[in-house]
C-alpha cells in the first residue's frame, strides 16, 4: 500500500490524489456578481450540503496552486455576499466546463460558454436558465483556511430559494436522480454520470437495529463465497427468520439441490437470494445448511 505524508510531496501532487480520492464529487454551479455589477459564473467540485435546518451549503473557491492567485468568484462573494448554486446535469457538462476557463475579470461565463441568464427573486446574481435546480443563497462567512497556493476558502451559504424543474421530480414531486441525470466530478479530466446502473439503493437502518456481522454464524461470516457487502446485508436483519415452519421454501427444488451440494451451493444461491433482495431467503437456506 502506497503511504503518503502531505508534508513531504509537492501540494500540486497532493492535490491529484485528494481529488483522485474523494469521489465522486458534486458540482456547485456559481454565479456571482462584483460590486460594480459583472456577472461571472465557474463551477467548483469542493462543494456539498451540510444542514438543511437552516439549509447551508458550502463551497470552496481555493487559492490557485501554481500562482497563490485568487479566483474571481471568490473575490464576488467578500464584494457582494450572494450566490446562484446551479446544479450541472449531464446535458449542459460541457458547456459549464467551457465556463472554468479562466477568462479576464469583467469577461462574463453565461455569454462564452453559451448558457441564458434568468434574474433571481431575492439575490443579485442570475441564475442559469438551463439548469434543472437553481438555488438562491445569501453568504453567511467566507473562512479561509490558509494563505498558500491550494488553500481553500470555505463560503458558507443560507439557501434563501429552491428553483426546481418539474421535468426533474417524480410522480410523488420528489427529485427524480434519473431524470435529474446530475454530473459529479472525478480526478483529473474524469466525471461521472449519475444514471443507469450508477443509481443502486441501499435499505438505510433509521428505524432498525441490525443483528450486525459480529453475531452472524461462524461458517457463514468466513464463508469463501459470501462478500463485505453480502454479510453488510445479511448483519442488517432484525430477527431472523422461522424457517422450520416454512415448509414451502425447505420443498422448492433449488432449495433442496442446493443443501446436498453443500455449503458454497448453499452461499451461491444465497447471493442470489441477496441480489434479488430477498434477505429473508438467504437467510432460510443459510439456516438451513447449518442445521444439516
Amino acid at each position: 500500500m502506497l503511504t503518503i505524508d502531505p508534508k513531504e510531496i509537492p501540494s500540486t501532487k497532493l492535490h491529484a490524489y485528494l481529488l483522485g480520492a474523494v469521489t465522486p464529487r458534486p458540482i456547485a454551479f456559481a454565479s456571482t456578481v462584483d460590486k460594480d455589477g459583472n456577472v461571472n459564473l465557474s463551477p467548483f467540485s469542493f462543494f456539498n450540503c451540510f444542514g438543511s435546518n437552516p439549509p447551508l451549503l458550502i463551497f470552496s473557491p481555493a487559492r490557485r496552486g501554481r500562482d497563490n492567485t485568487t479566483k474571481h468568484t471568490y473575490d464576488n462573494v467578500l464584494e457582494v455576499q450572494e450566490v446562484v448554486i446551479n446544479v450541472v446535469n449531464y446535458s449542459m457538462v460541457q458547456q459549464a466546463s467551457l465556463a472554468s476557463t479562466e477568462y479576464p475579470k469583467g469577461i462574463n461565463e453565461f455569454v462564452k460558454a453559451g448558457f441564458t441568464e434568468v434574474p433571481s427573486t431575492l439575490v443579485k446574481p442570475p441564475r442559469v436558465s438551463e439548469a434543472p435546480i437553481a438555488m438562491e443563497c445569501k453568504v453567511l462567512q467566507v473562512v479561509p483556511t490558509g494563505t498558500e497556493g491550494g488553500a481553500g476558502n470555505l463560503v458558507i451559504c443560507e439557501v434563501v430559494l429552491m428553483h426546481i424543474k418539474e421535468e426533474a421530480l417524480d410522480a410523488d414531486g420528489k427529485i427524480d436522480p434519473f431524470k435529474l441525470d446530475a454530473v459529479a466530478r472525478l480526478g483529473g479530466d474524469w466525471y461521472c454520470r449519475v444514471q443507469g446502473d450508477a443509481i443502486f439503493s441501499v435499505p438505510k437502518p433509521l428505524n432498525t437495529q441490525g443483528i450486525g456481522v459480529d453475531n452472524i454464524p461462524p461458517e457463514i461470516r468466513f464463508s469463501k463465497i459470501l462478500t463485505g457487502n453480502d454479510l453488510g446485508l445479511l448483519g442488517n436483519i432484525e430477527r431472523l427468520p422461522d424457517v422450520a415452519n416454512d415448509r414451502e421454501f425447505i420443498a422448492m427444488y433449488p432449495v433442496q439441490q442446493a443443501l446436498q451440494a453443500g455449503a458454497d451451493s448453499v452461499h451461491t444461491m444465497a447471493r442470489i437470494f441477496l441480489s434479488e433482495g430477498k434477505i429473508e431467503d438467504a437467510w432460510k437456506i443459510l439456516l438451513l445448511s447449518l442445521k444439516k
